[in-house]
């Protein structure tokens, strides 16, 4: 019997463990849920103990949290096999999870794994993101153990608790793992996205980065009544509204000169591959909930999402916004924004670009506000090389388990940990997706269908399989 066989005949059992994570509320942003994120890593060091896997738990330190001082959810670390024959494959992925409660719409507890027979699906929260792919290399593991079959390569395991709050602590830990845990990698797969649609499955080898900026005009000492002091006084609102309009046009295009001429060059090799993928305007359209797309081509609209910088302007403190009306006229206003980068566009350099930009627009305006342009966070862009044996690997075993050649794809999100292992490592990194685009990770009704869940874990068996054939 093959592992894939074992698989496939204890679904059942394989649910079961599912269930028993996302029973834990795992959730890293609540200072309330420490220990519960916590009890996860416990759990998933003795799940990975009863398999034979050589685990162990690595502290990071502590943060402060809610004006709490807390010690940061450990990483967990494993391996198993340690033979020089053999390829070793890195895994990361998190056991950490977004908050979640019933009262936000629900359908049922997000705490429990529900089992939708009728659609086959898998509903909790952490049950797509990540838990279920963390899971999915344990049952790889114990499938070939149940199986009798040999393990193809020599596996090593990272889960951190903190993805879903920054990863702080992650880059300084594999820094100064990279000589020891990590040395002898071979190349990275990470299993934390999704396919681009339903049917279709992908494998991911780009992701946007980003820069993000917070716009603070300030003018009165206090809020003004629009009666008394309209007509007669500089409103921060309305040089705020100003500088919003000089960041970007309603047809999507990034009004700040120097930011599209950094922009990587389009290969003929790459529009290729957004021809190739499977994918109509209507399923973009379906997930936005409206036909409101920049474009009805679907090259222009994956490269869009996909390979292209966007801007977004995403809110402003300060303004009134409660029902019924008011006439004031704010004292300071806070308007955010961000910028998707794409390579060749580094955090710093945008984020410099784009405050001389905004200073120099707002001399323009002659105005007596004040202006600061503070940057609140950034993160690099990732490509990666589909060429390279790791993700022809990839490929391969999808074709294998799914009967199709994958999509392959870049993201428009951003996970941080992926840059990281890639520069700190100089290892091939690819990112092989268990889910699909409907799961709803971060929202409502989170789910994987068990159909995923299943044939997602023999996927990551047979990408093993398929290392194993890769010549030294």
């Amino acid at each position: 019997m093959s592992f894939a066989d074992w698989v496939e005949n204890n679904q059942q059992h394989l649910i079961d463990r599912l269930a028993e994570v996302v029973r834990i509320p795992s959730v890293s942003g609540d200072a309330a849920y420490r220990p519960h994120v916590f009890a996860m890593a416990e759990w998933l060091q003795n799940a990975m103990r009863a398999l034979n896997i050589d685990a162990s738990l690595h502290a990071l330190g502590k943060q402060t949290l809610d004006g709490k001082e807390l010690d940061l959810p450990p990483i967990v670390l494993g391996q198993y096999g340690n033979d020089p024959n053999k390829k070793t494959i890195l895994v990361y992925g998190h056991y950490d999870v977004q908050p979640a409660l019933k009262e936000d719409g629900w359908t049922s507890e997000p705490f429990e794994l529900h089992h939708d027979l009728k659609s086959g699906r898998l509903y909790g929260r952490g049950s797509t993101d990540d838990k279920g792919p963390v899971l999915g290399w344990l049952n790889v593991i114990e499938a070939h153990q149940q199986s009798g079959q040999e393990f193809p390569v020599n596996l090593k395991m990272c889960f951190e608790g903190m993805e879903e709050s920054g990863s702080e602590g992650l880059d300084g830990f594999i820094e100064r793992e990279k000589d020891a845990f990590f040395a002898g990698v071979d190349a990275v797969c990470i299993s934390d996205n999704y396919w681009l649609t339903t049917s279709s499955p992908a494998i991911t080898y780009g992701l946007r980065g980003l820069m993000y900026q917070k716009i603070v005009i300030s003018g009165p000492g206090a809020d003004l009544h629009s009666g008394v002091f309209g007509g007669t006084v500089h409103e921060p609102m309305t040089d705020l509204v100003h500088l919003f309009s000089k960041l970007v046009s309603p047809s999507g295009e990034i009004l700040i000169p120097g930011i599209k001429e950094l922009v990587a060059p389009l290969t003929d090799e790459e529009r290729q591959r957004y021809e190739k993928i499977n994918f109509q305007v209507s399923d973009l359209e379906s997930a936005a909930g409206g036909k409101i797309t920049l474009s009805d081509d679907k090259v222009d609209v994956l490269m869009g999402r996909m390979r292209y910088p966007s801007l977004s302007i995403h809110g402003v403190e300060g303004a009134f916004s409660a029902p019924g009306a008011k006439t004031v006229i704010p004292a300071k206003v806070q308007g955010k924004y961000s910028i998707r980068l794409v390579p060749n566009l580094l955090p710093d350099q945008v984020a410099a670009i784009c405050k001389g930009y905004l200073e120099a627009e707002f001399a323009k305006l002659g105005s007596k506000n004040t202006l600061t342009v503070e940057t609140l966070s950034g993160g690099k862009p990732w490509v990666s090389d589909v060429n390279h044996w790791n993700y022809q690997c990839g490929i391969k075993a999808t074709e294998k388990v799914y009967n199709q050649t994958p999509d392959l794809t870049r993201e428009g999100g951003s996970i941080p940990c992926t840059l990281s292992l890639q520069d700190i490592l100089h290892k091939n990194v690819m990112l092989l997706p268990m889910g699909r685009s409907d799961d709803g990770a971060h929202s409502i009704n989170e789910k994987l269908d068990i159909d995923n869940y299943i044939r997602g874990t023999k996927l990551l068996g047979e990408y093993l399989h398929e290392v194993s054939k890769v010549e030294a």
